[in-house]
């Protein structure tokens, strides 16, 4: 199992329920793939660096999990697939990405 940290960005216009409901079924998607889950945080409505389909800002999510390679291609085949999706990333994690996202992590709970 490899680790991986995907963060995408969700369109403006759309409800708390909405956004909900599209973070729950990523997650659905992923637990049913056999992942588990890391950490998940929601960074909350953004300004964007540039328009993405005349939109100035979205809502960041950030999931970190462990999960096989060929689940991978699917799980970005459902983002492509989504219109309340206007970006994602997904990245595989080395050792000192997983170390930095360790270290974020533990100064963010010290922070609350």
């Amino acid at each position: 199992m490899n680790q991986y940290e995907t963060v995408f960005i969700l369109n403006p216009v759309l409800s708390d329920t909405q956004i909900k409901e599209t973070v729950k079924k990523f997650e659905n998607f992923l637990t049913s793939k056999g992942a588990e889950f890391v950490a998940k945080e929601d960074w909350g409505l953004k300004k964007l660096a540039y328009p993405i389909q005349n939109k100035k800002s979205g809502f960041y999510h950030l999931f970190e999990f462990k999960v096989a390679g060929e689940a991978i291609e699917p799980f970005e085949l459902e983002f492509r697939r989504d219109e309340r999706v206007m970006r994602y990333l997904t990245v595989k994690l080395d050792k000192h990405a997983i170390a930095w996202a360790e270290k974020r992590r533990k100064k963010l709970n010290e922070k609350a």
